[in-house]
C-alpha cells in the first residue's frame, strides 16, 4: 500500500522537486493501515484504482485497457464542450451536455412551478388529502350534513399559511443564489478581458482574478504577477483553516502567458480525471504545441478559496457549478423530520382509525334505530324509501363528516407557527451573540428546534470548531530550567500573572503575552550562552517566507505552529528578518547578521523534524534541529546535558496538554559538510527512490546532537470548550470528535478540551479490530453461527472508563468498506466470483456477518466514554453518523465550520455550523448556526428543552380541546336517533378552531411552562359534562312562560358557550406568569366568540324578552367547576416534587504519571511539508535586495500558509 502511495505522490515531474511522505518508520513491518494516510475509499477515481488494480493482481491471459482521459477541456473554446461526444442523455429522449454551466441552485420553486409544486407536497401529508377528500364529500347532498365552507374555510387559510412560509423560505434562497450567480469576474472573451457574471462562466474560459476576489470555478492556475507564478489562496471554505496555502502555475504557462495577447492565443487541451469530491488530489496532463505537461493539484484552485497576498492571476475553467469539488462534498440534502413530526402522525393516523370505527358504530346503530323505531314513526316520514342499510351507510358518511374535527386539520399549520416563534427566539437570544465579531446565533430552519431538545450523539470537527487555530508561545525550557510561570524579574515566583514588559522591543508583536520576567532580563543579559542559542535557533531553523509590504514584514509560514515560533523568537529580540535563495537574515538583540544557508532539510510526517545547516559569518558550520522528542533524544550525543531535566519538563507540559519541540545543535567541520554534500547532491538527482535517498542522507549528518532545550506550545481551544463538554456529558449526551487531523494532535487536543483523562483505557484501531474479530470468529463457532443470539456481550467487562482513538485507515478495516470503483473493474475484468469457501480469519464472509461487524463496532463505541475518530475523509464523518442512526435509532447533531464537515452536517438529524472567520460553506448547509462553540450548551439545554416541552405541552393541549369539542357530537347522537345531526351552529364550527381557541393554545407551545401530560380521557371527561349537564335540566325544567327551555338553539349555545369558556379557563388554570400577551389571548378569544354569537344570534334574542334560564346559568357553572377538578388535583400532585440543585464539584487536575503514556510532541506530528523546496530553488524570491530599508516599529503577522 506505501509503494503504490508514494508512486501516486510521485507523479509530479515538473521542475518543481516534491517532497515526499514515505511509510512510516514504526510501522515498516506492519500489516495495518497507515494512520499518516487520509483512505478515499469510494472517492478514487478510475485512473488511480486502474494502478492499484494492475499492482494487486496481475492477469496475463486478460490485458487490461489503458486508462482513458474521462475529462477533456479546450482553452478559449466554448463550442469543444458542446460537441454531440460530450452529450448526455437526461430526460427521455433529450440529451444535454455533461459539462455543467456555473450558475447555482438551490431553489425549489420558480413562478410557473410554485403553485403547482407546493400543492403537491402539501397534499402528500394525509391530515391535508383527508380533509380534501372530506370537502368533496360535504358537495354530496345526500350525506352532507355540514355546509361546505366549514371544511373549505380552515383548508384554505392552512395551505394558505403553509404556502406563504415555503414561499418566505424560497425567496431567502432565490436571493442567496442570485447573490452569488452574480458576483462578477473577468472573462477573456473576444481576445480581452470582459466583466461577466459568475453565472455567465463556461469549462474552457480563461478568467482573471484580483487579490481577496473568491475564486469562481475549479481553476487551472495559468500565470501571476509572483514570482514563478506563485498564488496564495485562504481555504476558510474548505476546511475551516485561515492559514493560507500556496499554489503555482505550471512552468512553461509562467514564462508564455504574461500577456493579454498571450493568454487569447493559449489553445492548450487538458486531459484530467472526472469530476469528484476528493480535496487533496488532482491528475491531468496539458497538450500544448505538440508538448505533454503533467498537472497536480498544486496547479489547481478550487472554487470556495479566497485569493490572498496575490495581486493578480489568471487561469482557465476545468470545472464549473455543480462538477465543483467544494460542491461535489456537499453530500445529498435529506429531508429532515423530528420524532414529533412522526409522533403527529402516529396519533393522527390512530385518531382517523378511531374515527373510522366509531363512525361505522354510530351507522350501525342508526341502521338498528330506523329499523326498530324510526321507520314506525309516522311523524318521522321524510318521503324517501331507503331502506335502513343504506340509510346506515349515508349515515357513516354523515358522521365522518361531523366528527371530521377529531383529525385535527389546523395541527400541522398551528406546529409551524409554533417553530417559527421558538426559532426567533433563538435568533434573538442575546447569550448566543458574539459581539467580537458581531455574529448573533441563526436558526436556519425552523422544523427541527424540539428535536434539539432529544438529542443523544453529539459529532464534532476539531479545527475551528474545538479549537481557534491559533498557537501560542507559552512555556519553554533551556539548559534545564523551565520558564513561562509567573515570575518577576529577580526569578521570584508570583501568586498573580503579570504579563512581561516587552517595550524595549521595537518589532515585538502586541499581541503576544508571557508572564515570566525573568526570562526576558536573562535575554537582557546576554549572560546565558544557551539561551542566547535557543532563540537564535528559532529565528533561523524554519521554512518561514518574508515579504516587505509599506515598509512592515509579512510572514507566511508553513503551520500555525511555524508562525508562533518565529514570533515568539522575534518578541524576545531575535528578529527574522529576510532571506534569500541561499541566506538569511536576522537582528540579534538590535545587531543585525547574514548567515549562509548551505542546505535546508525540511519536515514531514516520516521524519518528524526539520534541520537547517549553516555558515556563520566567522566561517563556522552548524546544523540546528527541532523535532519530536521521540526522534530527537535518539539522535543526541552520548555527552549531551540536560536531558533528563529537559525529559521531566517535558512530561510536566504533556500534562498540560501543550505541543511540544525539542531544540539542538551540532557543529560540523568543513571537511565533514563537504563529504555530506557530494552524497547529498548525487541523491538530489537520483532518478528512482529520490525521496528515500535523501532521507538516508539526511539521516547521516543528523547525529550527535547537542540538545539545548524545548518549547511548549499552546493550540487555543475557543472559550468555554471544556465546560460545555461537561455540561452536556453531565446531561448524558455523547461527543465524538471526527478530524481529518493525525492522531496525536486530536488525542491531545481530547485531553485539552477534557473530552479525555488520564483515568480513561485508550483503545486503538488495532485492539479494537482485534476484539472484533474474535467476536465474529466465537459466532462462527456457535452452532446457529450466532444470528438468534439476542443477548448482548459488553466489550469492555472493567469498571474503568474507556476511550477509543480510531484513524480512517483502521475504520475502513474494521467496516469492512470495499472500493465501489474497485469492485466495479474487477467484475468487468473477471467477471463475477463466487463467495470465498474459506474467509479469512476475522473478515465477514457475507452481508449479514458485515452488517454485524458494523454493530459491534457501533456498540462498542457506545461503551466508551469519548471517541476520536481522526485522519477520516468527509464521507467517513458522514457513515460515522449514518451507523450511529441505524445502529442505535439516536437522535444525532453534527456540527463544523468547513466545506469538509458539509457531508456530516447534511447527515446528522441536526446539523450546525460554526460561522466566523473559518468560512460560510459549513453555514450554508446547516439548520443552526453561531459562532462559538459554548453556545451549543445553549441551543440544546435550553431552547432545546424549552422547545420540546412547550411542543409536548402544545399537543396535549391541542388534542383536549379537540376532543372535547368533537364528542360532544357523539354524546348528542345518543339522543337523535344517530342522524348525524350537529350539536353546534355552522358558524361555531367553522371558526371555532380558527379564532375561538387557536391563540391561548398557540401561547401554550411558544410561552408555555413545564407541566405534567394530562390524557386525552380528560378530553373525553369534559365532553361528557359539557353535554349531560347541559341536557338534563333541559329536559326536566319549565321556563317561565311555560315553556320547555330545550329548544335547539339555546342547547348549541349554552353548550358551545361552555366549551369555548372551560378550553380557555383550563389554559389559564396552567399558566404559571400571567402577562399582558396571555390575558389578550385568554380573554381576547372568549370576547371574540360572544361578539360573533352576539351578531350571528342578535336578531333571535332581540326578539324574545326572556331572560336566561337558570337552568342554562347553572349548566356552565357546573361544567366550569367540574372540568377544572382534575387540573386542580394534578397541580396539587405536582407541586409535591422538589427539585434540589447539584453543586458542581470542581475537579482537580490530575498529578502527571510517570508510567502512562506519553501525549508529547504533538507540534512534530501535526506540521506539515514546509517551503524548502521553494526556498532553495529561488523561484520564491524576487532578487536579492541590496539594500534593506529601514521597518516600521511594528512588524505585523499575516495568516500563515500551508500546502494542500
Amino acid at each position: 500500500m506505501n509503494e503504490k502511495t508514494n508512486k501516486r505522490r510521485s507523479q509530479d515531474s515538473r521542475n518543481c522537486p516534491r517532497l515526499h511522505v514515505g511509510p512510516r518508520a514504526d510501522s515498516l513491518d506492519s500489516l495495518g493501515p497507515d494512520d499518516e494516510v487520509v483512505p478515499y475509499s469510494d472517492d478514487e477515481t478510475d485512473d488511480e484504482l486502474e494502478q492499484d488494480e494492475d499492482e494487486e493482481e496481475v492477469q496475463p491471459t486478460v490485458p487490461a485497457a489503458e486508462p482513458e482521459a474521462g475529462w477533456q477541456v479546450k482553452a478559449n473554446d466554448r463550442d469543444f464542450c458542446k460537441l454531440p461526444e460530450f452529450k448526455k442523455k437526461s430526460f427521455l429522449c433529450f440529451k444535454k451536455s455533461k459539462y455543467s454551466g456555473n450558475a447555482i441552485k438551490t431553489y425549489k420553486y420558480n413562478v410557473l412551478t410554485f403553485l403547482p409544486l407546493n400543492l403537491y407536497e402539501q397534499f402528500k401529508r394525509a391530515a391535508n388529502l383527508y380533509f380534501l377528500a372530506l370537502l368533496i364529500l360535504q358537495i354530496i347532498p345526500q350525506i352532507s350534513t355540514l355546509p361546505w365552507y366549514t371544511t373549505l374555510v380552515p383548508l384554505v387559510l392552512v395551505l394558505g399559511i403553509t404556502a406563504v412560509k415555503d414561499l418566505i423560505d424560497d425567496l431567502a434562497r432565490h436571493r442567496m443564489d442570485k447573490e452569488i450567480n452574480n458576483r462578477k469576474c473577468e472573462v477573456l472573451l473576444g481576445g480581452r478581458f470582459q466583466e461577466a457574471k459568475w453565472m455567465d462562466i463556461q469549462v474552457g474560459d480563461v478568467v482573471r482574478l484580483k487579490k481577496n476576489d473568491f475564486i469562481p470555478a475549479d481553476i487551472l492556475l495559468l500565470s501571476s504577477t509572483e514570482p514563478n507564478s506563485l498564488c496564495y489562496v485562504e481555504t476558510a471554505e474548505l476546511d475551516g483553516e485561515t492559514n493560507l496555502k500556496f499554489k503555482m502555475g505550471p512552468k512553461v504557462t509562467h514564462e508564455r502567458l504574461q500577456e493579454e495577447s498571450q493568454l487569447a492565443a493559449f489553445d492548450a487541451m487538458i486531459l484530467c480525471e472526472e469530476p469528484n469530491n476528493r480535496l487533496d488530489k488532482f491528475t491531468g496532463t496539458m497538450k500544448w504545441r505538440r508538448e505533454m505537461y503533467p498537472l497536480d493539484l498544486d496547479n489547481m484552485l478550487l472554487r470556495g478559496c479566497k485569493l490572498r497576498n496575490t495581486e493578480e492571476c489568471r487561469g482557465l475553467v476545468i470545472f464549473a457549478g455543480a462538477d465543483t469539488k467544494i460542491m461535489r462534498n456537499g453530500g445529498k440534502t435529506r429531508f429532515k423530520r423530528t420524532k414529533i413530526d412522526f409522533l403527529m402522525n402516529y396519533m393522527v393516523y390512530t385518531i382517523f382509525v378511531v374515527l373510522v370505527l366509531v363512525c361505522a358504530g354510530l351507522a350501525i346503530g342508526h341502521a338498528f334505530w330506523y329499523q326498530e323505531i324510526g321507520s314506525l314513526a309516522w311523524y318521522l316520514y321524510d318521503g324517501k324509501s331507503d331502506t335502513a342499510s343504506y340509510r346506515g351507510f349515508l349515515s357513516f358518511w354523515g358522521y365522518i363528516i361531523v366528527l371530521n374535527t377529531m383529525v385535527p386539520i389546523s395541527l400541522y399549520v398551528s406546529v409551524e407557527v409554533i417553530r417559527l416563534g421558538q426559532s426567533k427566539f433563538i435568533n434573538w437570544d442575546l447569550q448566543m451573540y458574539y459581539a467580537e465579531k458581531d455574529t448573533p446565533a441563526k436558526a436556519r430552519t425552523t422544523t427541527l428546534n424540539e428535536q434539539l431538545g432529544q438529542i443523544e450523539y453529539i459529532f464534532s470537527d476539531k479545527t475551528g470548531t474545538l479549537t481557534q487555530n491559533i498557537m501560542a508561545f507559552k512555556k519553554c525550557t533551556i539548559g534545564g530550567r523551565t520558564y513561562g510561570n509567573p515570575t518577576s524579574a529577580d526569578g521570584v515566583a508570583l501568586e498573580r500573572g503579570k504579563l512581561a514588559d516587552f517595550s524595549w522591543n521595537k518589532y515585538t508583536d502586541r499581541k503576544f503575552q508571557f508572564y515570566d520576567g525573568h526570562l526576558i532580563s536573562c535575554i537582557r543579559s546576554k549572560k546565558d550562552a544557551e539561551m542566547m542559542e535557543f532563540f537564535k535557533l528559532l529565528s533561523l531553523c524554519h521554512t518561514v517566507m518574508v515579504e516587505q509590504k509599506d515598509g512592515e514584514l509579512v510572514y507566511q509560514a508553513a503551520s500555525p505552529d511555524e508562525g508562533a515560533l518565529v514570533t515568539a523568537a522575534r518578541c524576545f529580540g531575535f528578529v527574522f528578518l529576510s532571506r534569500t535563495q541561499d541566506t538569511i537574515t536576522v537582528s540579534e538583540m538590535g545587531t543585525e547578521n547574514t548567515y549562509e544557508m548551505l542546505a535546508l532539510l525540511d519536515f514531514n510526517s516520516d521524519r518528524k523534524r526539520m534541520s537547517i545547516i549553516l555558515r556563520f559569518p566567522d566561517g563556522r558550520i552548524r546544523l540546528y534541529c527541532k523535532g519530536a522528542d521521540t526522534v530527537i533524544y535518539q539522535r543526541l550525543n552520548p555527552s549531551s546535558k540536560h536531558k533528563e531535566t529537559t525529559q521531566h519538563a517535558l512530561d510536566g507540559f504533556a500534562n498540560e496538554t501543550l505541543r511540544t519541540l525539542c531544540l539542538c545543535y551540532k557543529d560540523i567541520s568543513a571537511a565533514d559538510y563537504n563529504s555530506w554534500a557530494q552524497k547529498h547532491k548525487e541523491a538530489s538527482v537520483a532518478m528512482s527512490n529520490r525521496e528515500q535517498a535523501l532521507d538516508s542522507v539526511y539521516e547521516l549528518i543528523e547525529t550527535n546532537l547537542m540538545l539545548i532545550g524545548a518549547t511548549a506550545i499552546e493550540d487555543k481551544l475557543q472559550d468555554g470548550v471544556p465546560e460545555t463538554i461537561a455540561k452536556l456529558a453531565k446531561a448524558d449526551i455523547k461527543i465524538w470528535v471526527l478530524t481529518g487531523d493525525k492522531k496525536e494532535t486530536a488525542e491531545n487536543i481530547g485531553y485539552s478540551c477534557e473530552l479525555l483523562t488520564d483515568d480513561m483505557q485508550i483503545h486503538y484501531g488495532e485492539d479494537v479490530n482485534e476484539k472484533l474479530s474474535g467476536r465474529m470468529m466465537r459466532r462462527r463457532n456457535e452452532p446457529d453461527g450466532g444470528r438468534n443470539k439476542k443477548a448482548k456481550e459488553p466489550f469492555f467487562t472493567g469498571d474503568g472508563k474507556n476511550a477509543l482513538i480510531i484513524t480512517g485507515g483502521w475504520l475502513n478495516e474494521i467496516l469492512c468498506e470495499k472500493k465501489k470503483k474497485r469492485r466495479r473493474l474487477r467484475l468487468r475484468r473477471l467477471g463475477k466470483r463466487p463467495r470465498p469457501t474459506n474467509p479469512q480469519d476475522g473478515q465477514p464472509a457475507d452481508d449479514w456477518e458485515k452488517e454485524l461487524r458494523q454493530k459491534d463496532f457501533v456498540d462498542m463505541a457506545c461503551e466508551c466514554s469519548a471517541v476520536i475518530c481522526c485522519r477520516v475523509t468527509p464521507k467517513q464523518k458522514a457513515n460515522v453518523v449514518s451507523l450511529v442512526k441505524r445502529y442505535k435509532n439516536a437522535v444525532t447533531l453534527s456540527i463544523g465550520d468547513g466545506a469538509n464537515d458539509v457531508n456530516m452536517i447534511k447527515t446528522a438529524d441536526i446539523g450546525v455550523g460554526i460561522s466566523g472567520q473559518e468560512g460560510m460553506q459549513a453555514v450554508m448547509s446547516s439548520d443552526y448556526a453561531f459562532a462559538q462553540f459554548r453556545y451549543l450548551q445553549r441551543l440544546l439545554l435550553v431552547h432545546g428543552r424549552w422547545s420540546y416541552i412547550r411542543m409536548c405541552k402544545f399537543l396535549r393541549f391541542f388534542f383536549y380541546k379537540n376532543f372535547a369539542f368533537t364528542l360532544v357530537h357523539f354524546w348528542y347522537s345518543f339522543f337523535n336517533g344517530y342522524s348525524a345531526q350537529v350539536a353546534y351552529e355552522d358558524w361555531f364550527i367553522t371558526l371555532n378552531n380558527v379564532l375561538y381557541s387557536s391563540l391561548p393554545v398557540l401561547l401554550v407551545g411558544l410561552l408555555g411552562p413545564e407541566t405534567s401530560s394530562l390524557v386525552w380521557f380528560h378530553g373525553i371527561f369534559t365532553s361528557l359534562i359539557i353535554f349531560f349537564i347541559r341536557t338534563e335540566p333541559s329536559c326536566k325544567t319549565m321556563g317561565q312562560d311555560g315553556e320547555a327551555p330545550s329548544d335547539y338553539q339555546s342547547f348549541a349555545v349554552v353548550t358551545a358557550s361552555s366549551l369555548i369558556m372551560i378550553v380557555n379557563l383550563q389554559i389559564s388554570l396552567d399558566t404559571s406568569y400571567w402577562t399582558f400577551v396571555n390575558c389578550f389571548a385568554v380573554l381576547g378569544s372568549i370576547a371574540i366568540y360572544f361578539g360573533v354569537m352576539f351578531d350571528i344570534q342578535s336578531e333571535e334574542y332581540t326578539s324574545s324578552s326572556r331572560p336566561p334560564s337558570p337552568s342554562c346559568r347553572s349548566s356552565a357553572s357546573s361544567s366550569l367547576c367540574k372540568t377544572i377538578w382534575p387540573t386542580e388535583g394534578d397541580k396539587v400532585q405536582r407541586n409535591k416534587k422538589k427539585y434540589e440543585l447539584e453543586e458542581e464539584v470542581k475537579k482537580k487536575p490530575p498529578a502527571f504519571q510517570r508510567g502512562g503514556r506519553s501525549r508529547r510532541s504533538a507540534y512534530a506530528f501535526s506540521h506539515s511539508r514546509g517551503y524548502a523546496d521553494l526556498i532553495a530553488s529561488g523561484r520564491s524570491i524576487r532578487q536579492k535586495p541590496r539594500a534593506r530599508p529601514e521597518l516600521r516599529d511594528s512588524i505585523r503577522e499575516a495568516p500563515q500558509a500551508e500546502n494542500i
